[in-house]
């Protein structure tokens, strides 16, 4: 072995330690529970956002909610576009989902049926809004996340969880 392949060998190992101790620095700042509660306030906060918008007061709709269901939103289907069956009923629907699914996810109170609903929300979104993709997939990919591996222990489902089992109470 000569001097420079030593040298060449210290630098590589050098560089594997560096990158080991950058990957454990990212590893303490990204903990499991510190993502999924970003991810449930990402995802909440468009539908929030959205929902916010289609309110008068408590439980009245405003007149341009009703308007968008009625005469501009349709249904992008084989065949169609399709009209919004039932247009105030599904403004009303999307309205009160929209403020209460949110609010579910930042608390991390029944996550994954609040994820499932902003998911099957935005599906609803895409046939109506098709070329959303781009950003509808990723709104997928979290409400599926979270689903997944839960709202983690910033919630209140850990909460919950951590209590009953405590108590001897199955889930």
């Amino acid at each position: 072995m000569t001097a420079t392949s030593s040298t060449a060998d210290g630098g590589v190992q050098q560089l594997v330690h560096l990158a080991a101790k950058a990957n454990a620095l990212i590893q303490a700042i990204a903990q499991p529970s510190l993502v999924q509660l970003v991810m449930r306030i990402a995802l909440a906060v468009p539908f929030w956002r959205s929902g916010i918008l289609k309110w008068d007061g408590f439980l009245r709709l405003n007149d341009t909610a009703v308007y968008l269901f009625s005469d501009t939103f349709m249904l992008h289907l084989p065949g169609g576009p399709y009209p919004f069956p039932a247009p105030a009923v599904v403004a009303f629907l999307s309205g009160c989902a929209e403020i209460t699914l949110p609010i579910l996810l930042v608390l991390g109170f029944a996550t994954r049926f609040a994820a499932l609903g902003l998911l099957i929300m935005t599906l609803i979104v895409e046939l109506t809004v098709p070329d959303g993709w781009p950003i509808h997939i990723t709104w997928a990919a979290m409400a599926l996340s979270l689903m997944a591996w839960g709202p983690g222990k910033l919630s209140v489902d850990h909460c919950i969880g951590s209590f009953m089992k405590k108590n001897g109470t199955p889930l």
